[in-house]
């Protein structure tokens, strides 16, 4: 008869499944970090130009987060915290100018730097890891979409700053067409339908191209190689385990 405490047949994968559902709500976890990049993303292609501010707000909440999961260095921390405050006073400076329809490049610029320092932090970390875990599967996976909104923001204060329309014929295009081509960019599917039509766009969507292939084969590629779920063990192999030796001839 089988005792409550041992485990039953094929309760491992619901033990892996459970603990990747609680990452994405715990507060020390890569799992919230990428929750809230997904989250960002949502925001910034479906919200109208309004939602600025609360955009930047949940771009601030995303870096603080993902600094924190990766513990960084102490320079990085400080370098972060002003960037994070610069947001939040761009944020409440565009609320009481009256909410521009396009906010000016400098909320950009900042939220490209958010961005940039943000995936530094988990690479670090996720690099001097002990072990191969699921955290170090979503902090690989979270440091490359946060790598393709670095450069999405980037395109954006180009497009704001330069006289030439960004994407020629097609205009400098908005924030969530920017993210599109970004994201299509960082993974070469390259649809064709938005174009840099110069310098230093072009340059900038080829140093995307080789970032997001050379990450995805190094960093993500060599993680999920080495990656190892852990589960509990089966009831038979429990059973196996727990078995006495047979004795030895003589003992």
């Amino acid at each position: 008869m089988t005792s409550p405490e041992e485990p039953q047949p094929g309760r491992g994968r619901p033990h892996l499944v459970r603990r990747l559902l609680l990452s994405f709500v715990s507060p020390n976890s890569y799992g919230m970090v990428l929750a809230l990049i997904v989250t960002t993303y949502v925001i910034a292609v479906s919200a109208p130009a309004s939602w600025v501010p609360f955009v930047v707000f949940v771009q601030v909440t995303t870096v603080w987060f993902a600094l924190r999961t990766s513990r960084a260095a102490r320079v990085v921390r400080v370098a972060a915290d002003v960037a994070l405050v610069a947001a939040t006073i761009l944020a409440i400076f565009e609320i009481a100018r009256g909410l521009p329809e396009e906010p000016s490049a400098r909320v950009f610029v900042v939220s490209a730097a958010l961005y940039l320092i943000a995936p530094i932090a988990a690479i670090r970390h996720i690099g001097t890891r002990p072990t191969v875990d699921q955290e170090t599967l979503l902090g690989a996976i979270g440091a490359y979409l946060m790598i393709g909104m670095c450069f999405a923001f980037t395109y954006r204060v180009i497009a704001i700053a330069s006289d030439q329309q960004f994407f020629g014929s097609v205009g400098d295009g908005t924030i969530d067409q920017v993210l599109f081509f970004s994201f299509t960019t960082l993974t070469t599917t390259g649809f064709g339908n938005y174009v840099p039509a110069d310098n230093p766009g072009q340059s900038l969507a080829v140093a995307e191209m080789l970032i997001g292939q050379l990450f995805l084969i190094i960093a993500v590629g060599k993680v999920i190689a080495a990656w190892r779920p852990s589960r509990r063990p089966m009831l038979g192999e429990t059973a196996a385990a727990d078995a006495p030796e047979e004795a030895g001839p003589g003992s």
